[in-house]
């Protein structure tokens, strides 16, 4: 156990992540039946969605926790229970954690409906608009924003913030994240369109999002979390961009219009943050702001 320990000390994110995806991954792998599972039915994802949706999620949470400890002992798990709680930190930053996905999601898909109807928002073509509301908020604050975030902010955030800027710390976090989500979103898509989805299909949508929306997004997180300390907000943040994605992304779309989509979302997000890096003479740090307000 000393041995473990040491080495969890010496290597505090490596040690996260691996465990991250042992668990993530490992468990979803057993929910579906062994890597055979993962080209799913319609059916199969029917009846084992929510088993496999929360072996994936135990992940980030579940090591975001024993890290927490086994690094920084009981101090530290106080220290995240009262950055969870941390709700004083002004209106503008509740605003930013809230507003910012609901925002551009929507600017993308309205830009892209002048060319076809198909991507109005989904909360606008859907029949059953409150229960699509009341399911993405439920599963925006469960899914993403708690279980998640114990683990993504919760542990990885501050710990390389000690070694790297907002924007390494963002991109690098980002990165993982996308690349986290990979079996679970073969697995759901593969079920979704029946067999139908091709490989190369799925390769430019996850791209698009999860390595180009997703770490562009995850650096406006890192730079909300730098200047709130909040563990709450950036569950927020995160709850927010879940549920916009899960109200807003049109009902009818798939294949290349969902990666087009995709793309315009994420070159969106990434122009906020190259415009933020050159405004900020590409030093996105609290350390920096607070010098020049000086």
């Amino acid at each position: 156990m000393k041995t473990v320990r040491a080495f969890v000390k010496r290597h505090p994110v490596l040690s996260f992540y691996a465990l991250v995806f042992a668990i993530s991954w490992g468990g979803l792998l057993l929910v579906v039946g062994g890597p055979d599972g993962i080209s799913a039915t319609p059916e199969q994802v029917e009846r084992l969605l929510l088993p496999a949706l929360l072996a994936t999620f135990a992940g980030p949470s579940i090591a975001g926790i024993v890290l927490t400890g086994l690094v920084h002992g009981r101090a530290g798990l106080r220290d995240l229970l009262a950055r969870m709680t941390r709700w004083r930190v002004g209106v503008r930053w509740y605003a930013v954690a809230l507003l910012t996905a609901p925002l551009f999601v929507t600017a993308s898909l309205l830009a892209l409906s002048l060319s076809s109807p198909d991507f109005l928002p989904g909360i606008y073509t859907s029949d059953d608009k409150a229960t699509l509301l009341l399911f993405g908020i439920a599963w925006g604050l469960i899914g993403g924003g708690l279980l998640e975030e114990l683990g993504w902010t919760g542990f990885a955030v501050p710990t390389m913030r000690q070694r790297y800027g907002v924007l390494g710390t963002g991109l690098i976090v980002g990165v993982l994240w996308g690349a986290w989500h990979l079996l679970i979103t073969y697995w759901v898509m593969s079920g979704s369109t029946a067999g139908g989805l091709t490989l190369a299909s799925f390769l430019l949508m996850f791209v698009f999002f999860h390595a180009g929306a997703l770490p562009a997004y995850r650096v406006l997180m890192v730079w909300v979390y730098d200047r709130t300390e909040s563990l709450l907000v950036a569950m927020l943040m995160h709850t927010s961009f879940s549920a916009s994605r899960l109200i807003l992304n049109p009902l009818a779309i798939a294949g290349l219009a969902l990666a087009i989509y995709d793309l315009v979302l994420a070159v969106a997000l990434c122009a906020v943050v190259v415009a933020g890096a050159v405004a900020r003479d590409k030093h996105l740090s609290r350390r920096s702001l607070r010098r020049r307000a000086a």
